[in-house]
Formats: structure tokens, C-alpha cells, sequence
């Protein structure tokens, strides 16, 4: 690793979706979703560290009259030692992420060509789904950084998901360029350095599907909390209206009536969430895994009326 004396300089990819600082589009197509909030909160996490010098969050530059303005950028600053650096990749208009493969390498040239041009490397490359881990390689291999990965969600398990769906193999291949992303998430699982996973069901029951499966590889971190929006509420907060009334929108125990927070893509439902709601046994004996997902849609609406009001 370059320079470990000094303090780190990190360099984050993530390829697809409209990625920017503040208020992000969450939702707006399925390429917006977590992943833009998860890589732009640990960019400015990772500057907050006083062992980090700097970190760079490249994502895909785009001039599109369909869209903001602000995402054809070609810096925007996240806090003092981190910024989004915006790089062309073929056309200019805003695609879907399934129909990016083929201008993945103009983007990595492009990026070798600015790191090249900075003061000095990042010490190491953070990659961010099956697209991001692609380039990650190639600027690995010629550059000799090291590569970490976090896939995000992966293809193996998703075309299991959607042919248990009801698709077909060719349907699945038309429209996901399923086989492009595998062939990447392999050369990705083969090229780097630590793989990290949200769970180790993560490791065990989806990376376990794959040819260069290395758990040694691999570590478990789990997501972190906004702690600035997620808290306990205050006095005030405890008198408001909106608190008297969100139990009654959220949790008919009685009928196991629960919220739901997901991508908004149909397959990222699991099945196992599924098994569990039909059984109420299993959801007896697992009240944890019921719960988190209610407690973060409660702090979030509670969270969006209190400013609102």
C-alpha cells in the first residue's frame, strides 16, 4: 500500500444511478435507491476520520435535459476532505445501470487518466455493485491498488429470485444482462483484496453461489445509523400530534399487518420475508427480524412530519 505513514486517501466507485450530496432522488427509478444514500453518507464518514486525507466518490457524469443540471458536475464537494468526481462514459443521456456494460472500460480509462494527473494514488479503491467492481479491476490490475468490494446486491441470487418468479432464462438475459454482471461479480470476487457483506447469511447463502468464492476474503460490517435523524424524540417531539397518531398507520399486531421498506423493484422482496409473514409461528420467533424494518419506517415519517410541520 502507497504511503502508509501518511493518512489515507480513498477512492469510492459507483457507476449507476443520479448520484449527488443533498437531496437525492431516492426512488426515483431503480437505479436510485439505498446504494446512492449508503456510498455518499460513508464518503463523508470515512472524511470524518482524522486518519484520511481525502476521499473521491466517482460516479458517471451525465447531461441530460431529462434531469437535474447538478448531475453533468464535474466536482461536487461533500464536506471538506471529500467530493463526487463526475466522468463521461458513452452517450451523455442517462441510462438504465443493465445498459451500461459496454462503456465500463471508457469510464475506466477516463479514471486512470485523472488519478493519474492528482498529486499522488488513492492507497485503496472501494467498488460498489457488479458495474463499479468491473472497472475496480481494471484499475487494480494496471495500477497495483488495492481493491475492496461491496456488491450490493448480486446476480446469481437475483436471476435464482426471478425464475422462481416466473421468467424465463432469455427474458432474464434481455433484460438484466444478467450474464455480463455474474461474469463481472467473478472476476471481482477473483481480483480483490476484501469483500464486504452487510451479514454473514450474505457470505454463506449468495456469495456461496459463486465459482471464486473466497470467504477469507470476506468481513461482515454492518449499515450504521444516521444518529443526527434517527433518535429518540425530544419533549417536544414526544407532544407532537403526528406521535399520537403513527401507531395506528404502522402495526395492526392482531392481523401481523407490518411495513415494508424496499427497493422499488419487485425482486428485492425476498422470499424468506414472504415465508415469514405467512407463519405465525415464525413470526413469533422472530420479532427482531419483524421490528427493525418498523423502526426505521416509524423514524422516518416521524422524522419527515416533524419537519414539516
Amino acid at each position: 500500500m502507497q504511503n502508509t505513514q501518511a493518512r489515507l486517501y480513498i477512492a469510492h466507485i459507483s457507476i449507476h444511478g443520479l448520484i449527488r450530496g443533498e437531496k437525492q432522488e431516492l426512488g426515483r427509478d431503480p437505479d436510485t435507491g439505498g446504494q446512492v444514500k449508503y456510498v455518499v453518507d460513508l464518503a463523508k464518514a470515512l472524511a470524518a476520520w482524522p486518519t484520511v486525507e481525502r476521499v473521491d466518490l466517482f460516479t458517471r457524469r451525465i447531461i441530460d435535459n431529462n434531469v437535474d443540471p447538478h448531475y453533468g458536475e464535474p466536482l461536487e464537494p461533500l464536506c471538506e476532505k471529500a467530493q463526487i468526481v463526475r466522468l463521461p462514459a458513452g452517450p451523455d443521456d442517462y441510462i438504465r445501470k443493465e445498459e451500461l456494460w459496454d462503456h465500463l472500460d471508457n469510464f475506466a480509462d477516463n479514471l486512470i487518466e485523472w488519478l493519474y494527473q492528482q498529486p499522488r494514488l488513492p492507497d485503496l479503491i472501494h467498488t460498489h455493485y457488479a458495474d463499479a467492481g468491473y472497472i475496480g479491476c481494471r484499475i487494480a490490475n494496471q495500477t497495483g491498488i488495492p481493491l475492496v468490494h461491496t456488491g450490493h446486491s448480486l446476480g446469481r441470487d437475483k436471476r435464482k429470485q426471478l425464475l422462481a418468479n416466473g421468467l424465463s432464462a432469455s427474458e432474464i438475459e434481455a433484460r438484466y444482462n444478467i450474464s455480463r454482471r455474474i461474469e463481472a461479480e467473478e472476476e471481482t470476487l477473483a481480483t480483490a483484496n476484501l469483500v464486504i457483506t452487510s451479514t454473514s447469511n450474505e457470505i454463506e447463502d449468495q456469495y456461496g453461489l459463486y465459482d471464486c468464492y473466497s470467504p477469507e476474503r470476506m468481513a461482515v460490517i454492518p449499515p450504521g445509523t444516521d444518529l443526527e435523524a434517527f433518535h429518540p424524540p425530544s419533549d417536544d417531539e414526544q407532544q407532537h400530534p403526528f406521535a399520537r397518531r403513527w401507531p395506528g398507520f404502522l402495526m395492526i399486531l392482531t392481523n401481523r399487518w407490518c411495513w415494508l421498506c424496499h427497493g422499488p423493484t419487485s425482486v428485492k422482496i425476498s422470499h424468506h420475508w414472504s415465508q415469514l409473514m405467512a407463519s405465525p409461528s415464525a413470526c413469533a420467533t422472530s420479532p427482531i427480524w419483524c421490528w427493525c424494518w418498523v423502526i426505521a419506517r416509524i423514524s422516518a415519517i416521524w422524522e419527515t412530519a416533524r419537519k414539516r410541520c
